[in-house]
């Protein structure tokens, strides 16, 4: 990885290890299905089998007779409370459209009804007994076919939510008459996070009445406030206790099986633990959104963007979800890559009846902006302009306004990456070369991606953060960390250091725990860095204050002449007598009466882009249609790296995660049927390491002034841009205009097919 030096830094720049990287490698870790407590059942949860149907009749008297069922939940015993899943804050206004177990099914992977017993195996057994009868009723599995209005999945009918966002005249820039119009249409799948870890959950009641969850997820007091919610208790009789996690990738950001646990928790009084196979993972928890985007773009004869037009169609599956506000999400983005003088966009919400849709790693933006991308290099085509230069003309500069409204994009460097990138994968000569005869076709590919860091401008973003220097020394950092694999802990303890010139095994900073964590709205909008982190830095940057004026006291000296080094304190008078950090704790809470502990309330001011480009070669093969990808380089301007080595790891497992979105991956719904026909890993096909291309990543790193030490987020960022780059690169390779995602075989030998027969027609 090649970035800028690190500069005069100790622990920021760096790749250090993550913290337990160890002991997960060896299993000394503990995930939650690794975990039992005394006394604890098993529960396993009975999905409907049909797309959409009211349930007549659910007959359980054989799941009873099986030995070790406790008891058999179903929705006449269970609390009807409804609630939308994605719910992160308290008075978030939300479509409450869920249920534990809904009167009417609307998906095959729906709750029926739900077995608790005294083993695993126990629970299995007697849900495979549990028939149910249902009220077939009419389904729709594809989101044009839902904008019709014909089936209604829920009483609001379909579309449920629409919005619009413009800036500029869109209208009279579409009719100009030196511009030149490219429409095109562009279909995203609904496609699974494929974490390594399947969805899992333990809840333990105590004997105050309280009840503690513990769970993999991304928002612990998003998990307190939805359980408390169908529950019916107050906050305080709820404890989340975040525990490792085997990957998210946005699965885990919403909440799915932790109001059925801590239910049967609470009314079997005992614990239990309710985990999802891979099926059930798929079917039954969330997906990318699938959408549909008509894009039409007006562009001068030079090259420049007049205006763009776009309406999407987003696919929320069979519940409301985070429908509403992906709309939002999505659009935000078209404003903040391009200087695009008018812009329209559109976005039409539909219930089907499929997975329900929710977060996923980069929360719309890997769909709008892979529609936008494709669209532009077909711009590019059309105006026979390469498409490196085509972007160079149109791209944001550092500090633009957002034409769209809000925060400014901060210090935007993606020209620098496009210049960078271009240069070292040799895109124009690549660009320019003569195209090979023979079986194996190569072509190339490029597309630009932004993000943001938080949620300033649209949510309230904010953060608190409690840290103490104990008596020997050491840092303890009390905050709502949720570690998704990525290095958060491991990453705040590196700007703690840095700080404080601490060592890092010094510094402890323990994950989230809603009964002694301060509130934090979690793992989510890629502003863990930027936020987060300047939480982090501020807190510790007020614990060095606190620790020099009370220093000060006992030196009898100036602020100003106290000071740090490697965990010691001195003075500039007598640099030769040092005195550690715990003798100095030790002696100012002797002395001073004073504990070395500061919280700190962080309101983040900003939300820059972060910004990246891909460049892809790949070669066909036309006897198959197998796409090999043959090399990737991926430019990210993210502010400073505060650890190069995650910063490496999070592009490549972006890239990994964005060749299967553009490729291989799609849950593929039968419309007929209602089935997932990509409902477990033999038929759902990921990008694997052996098919894994290089990844050459290039840092811009131009720094940030909101961002601790100048950082700004990468993780969502990462798996953006490969997409469109790759489907470009196919495209230029054979010659097509592939706009419906995945590419794969079956449909690349569909259209060299098609071309043969028409050629054949065209020479008789």
């Amino acid at each position: 990885m090649e970035g800028k030096p690190a500069r005069n830094f100790k622990y920021v720049g760096r790749s250090i290890p993550i913290e337990d990287g160890a002991a997960k490698a060896s299993g000394q870790i503990r995930y939650t299905g690794d975990m039992a407590i005394d006394g604890m059942l098993h529960a396993h949860l009975v999905f409907s089998q049909v797309p959409h149907g009211r349930i007549k009749n659910i007959d359980i008297s054989e799941a009873m007779a099986v030995p070790g069922v406790v008891k058999i939940y179903m929705r006449d015993n269970a609390p009807q409370i409804r609630f939308n899943s994605q719910v992160w804050f308290a008075g978030q206004n939300a479509v409450e459209d869920q249920e534990l177990f809904p009167e009417v099914v609307r998906f095959i992977g729906d709750t029926v009804a739900a077995v608790v017993a005294e083993t695993k195996a126990a629970a299995l057994t007697a849900a495979s007994l549990i028939k149910t009868d249902y009220e077939l009723l009419p389904m729709v599995i594809d989101p044009e076919d839902a904008l019709s209005g014909q089936v209604a999945v829920h009483d609001s009918g379909n579309p449920f939510f629409t919005m619009e966002a413009s800036y500029g005249d869109t209208a009279a820039s579409m009719t100009a008459p030196e511009g030149i119009v490219v429409e095109d249409r562009v279909e995203t799948p609904k496609i699974h996070h494929a974490a390594m870890e399947n969805h899992v959950c333990i809840a333990a009641p105590d004997h105050r009445g309280r009840i503690t969850v513990h769970s993999p997820c991304q928002i612990v007091y998003s998990v307190r406030l939805i359980v408390a919610k169908v529950l019916g208790l107050a906050y305080h009789k709820i404890r989340v206790i975040k525990t490792p996690i085997g990957g998210s990738f946005g699965g885990k950001q919403e909440i799915t099986l932790e109001p059925y646990c801590a239910f049967f928790a609470k009314d079997l009084n005992r614990p239990v633990k309710l985990e999802f196979n891979r099926w059930a993972s798929i079917i039954a928890t969330r997906t990318r959104t699938k959408t549909i985007g008509y894009v039409k773009t007006v562009v001068s004869p030079e090259g420049k963007i007049m205006a763009r037009d776009m309406k999407h169609i987003i696919d929320t599956g069979a519940y409301t979800s985070n429908g509403r506000v992906i709309c939002y999400a999505m659009g935000k983005k078209l404003s903040r890559l391009y200087r695009i003088p008018s812009q329209h966009y559109q976005a039409i919400a539909v219930h089907t009846n499929t997975a329900i849709a929710g977060a996923a790693r980069g929360y719309g933006s890997p769909q709008v902006q892979t529609i936008a991308e494709i669209n532009l290099d077909n711009v590019a085509r059309h105006l026979q302009m390469d498409p490196v230069e085509f972007r160079l003309k149109n791209l944001v500069h550092p500090f633009d306004a957002d034409p769209g409204g809000g925060p400014n994009l901060g210090n935007a460097r993606i020209i620098d990456c496009v210049r960078k990138g271009a240069e070292a994968f040799g895109w124009r000569e690549k660009w320019n070369r003569t195209k090979p005869e023979g079986r194996w076709q190569t072509g190339v590919g490029m597309a630009c991606a932004t993000h943001g860091n938080g949620y300033y401008g649209a949510y309230q973003e904010f953060g608190t953060m409690t840290i103490r220097m104990l008596e020997d020394g050491s840092i303890m950092l009390n905050a709502g960390l949720h570690d998704l694999g990525n290095g958060t802990v491991t990453a705040m303890k590196q700007i703690v250091a840095e700080v404080l010139e601490v060592a890092l095994d010094m510094i402890e900073a323990p994950e989230a725990d809603t009964d002694i964590s301060p509130y934090d709205i979690g793992c989510q909008a890629s502003r863990v860095i930027h936020v987060c982190g300047a939480n982090a830095m501020q807190a510790a940057e007020e614990l060095r204050s606190l620790l020099i004026r009370e220093s000060a006291k006992i030196f009898q000296c100036s602020e100003e002449e106290v000071l740090l080094e490697n965990g010691m304190v001195y003075t500039s008078r007598e640099p030769e007598k040092k005195i550690s950090y715990g003798q100095m704790a030790a002696a100012i809470q002797q002395k001073n009466q004073v504990e070395l502990i500061c919280t700190i309330t962080y309101r983040s001011p900003a939300n820059p882009g972060s910004y990246a480009v891909n460049f892809v070669e790949v070669a066909v093969d036309t006897y198959t249609g197998f796409v090999k990808v043959v090399d990737v380089v991926a430019v990210h301007d993210i502010g400073q790296a505060i650890n190069t080595g995650f910063v490496e790891g999070q592009i490549h497992g972006g890239v990994q995660m964005g060749l299967g979105l553009a490729i291989s991956e799609d849950i593929a719904y039968d419309a007929r049927t209602g089935v997932a026909g990509g409902a477990s890993f033999s038929k759902y096909h990921l990008v694997n390491a052996p098919d894994m291309p290089p990844v050459r990543v290039l840092l811009i790193e131009e720094g940030e002034e909101h961002g601790p030490y100048g950082a700004k987020s990468v993780g969502e960022l990462a798996t953006i841009p490969v997409t469109a780059a790759t489907v470009n690169a196919i495209n230029h390779a054979l010659a097509a205009n592939f706009t419906i995602l995945p590419v794969t075989p079956d449909k690349i030998m569909a259209m060299l097919t098609a071309r043969q027969a028409s050629n054949r027609t065209l020479l008789r």
